[in-house]
């Protein structure tokens, strides 16, 4: 994590104590997130990102300050750490409701960001299976919550076993995403991926980015573990990952890195230089 962090539109030093254990957000991880690429100083779909976090924060009655206010105070944040190739995590704290509530707190409330360096994910991974992990038929199913501790202990338990990340499967035993990752197969070719709205999957960005945005074919489909080992390729995407291929798959052995997953990630990184270059020119003064 880097020095600065942003709290309530103020930078203040990462190891200053700010949060109380009387706010519902801390205790019972009452609020959301999102997790941002910058490239070059650019906040990568900061607008995506907003739209998402404001649509799950008025699902889980998490209040919101205005878009263009958190855009500026996140950008004086990175500018603050001169963190202009980073990753930038933003969480909106719920303070009030619940049982067990603490009297004069002022604020509905509590913004909270910092940056990091990139992570060094590698150049591929090696994924576990976790079956009935995710209930697609839940009201908050593809919620980005606070709440995150069973996707870290998923993650944890992979690491420990030798592997980088897990699938998890819903309630029906289809594939519904990785702990902090979408999952694409590549099968004759053509590039397959599961459903929002039925798998209980999380609408990432990037994934919606290569759905809609990179003029290429990709059916969204219901994907049974089967798919998933009858593939000719298979790949994540994520924030940090951008578009990572996966090589193994737990007890079903190797999968080879092939030619739509390499287009793919070219695609993506071809947009998003695009991307920065366009909201950098439009910064710039007249």
């Amino acid at each position: 994590m880097h020095p600065l962090l942003l709290h309530n539109g103020r930078l203040t030093d990462t190891r200053e104590k700010f949060l109380s254990p009387g706010q519902v957000g801390v205790l019972n991880g009452w609020g959301v997130f999102t997790t941002i690429r910058v490239y070059d100083g650019v906040m990568f779909a900061w607008q995506r990102h907003w739209d998402r976090m404001a649509r799950d924060a008025r699902k889980m009655n998490v209040p919101m300050p205005a878009a263009e206010d958190l855009e500026a105070q996140l950008q004086s944040l990175i500018e603050a750490n001169q963190a202009h190739n980073s990753t930038l995590r933003v969480s909106i704290i719920r303070n009030r409701g619940g049982m067990f509530e603490t009297p004069g707190i002022e604020s509905d409330y509590d913004i909270v960001a910092f940056t990091r360096d990139v992570a060094a994910w590698g150049e591929s991974a090696k994924l576990g299976i976790v079956p009935q992990a995710r209930h697609a038929q839940c009201e908050f199913a593809g919620t980005k919550i606070l709440s995150w501790s069973q996707n870290l202990t998923w993650y944890e338990r992979a690491k420990q076993q030798g592997l980088d990340e897990v699938v998890l499967l819903n309630e029906r035993n289809e594939v519904s995403e990785c702990t902090s990752a979408n999952i694409f197969i590549v099968q004759g070719g053509r590039i397959y991926t599961p459903a929002v709205m039925s798998s209980g999957c999380l609408a990432g960005i990037t994934r919606d980015v290569i759905v809609n945005d990179l003029g290429l074919e990709v059916h969204e489909h219901i994907l049974l573990l089967a798919d998933l080992t009858g593939a000719t390729e298979v790949f994540m995407t994520s924030t940090t990952r951008e578009v990572m291929p996966v090589t193994y798959l737990d007890q079903f052995g190797h999968i080879p890195i092939g030619p739509v997953t390499l287009k793919v990630r070219e695609a993506f990184s071809a947009f998003t230089k695009a991307y920065t270059e366009s909201h950098k020119k439009a910064a710039l003064p007249a």
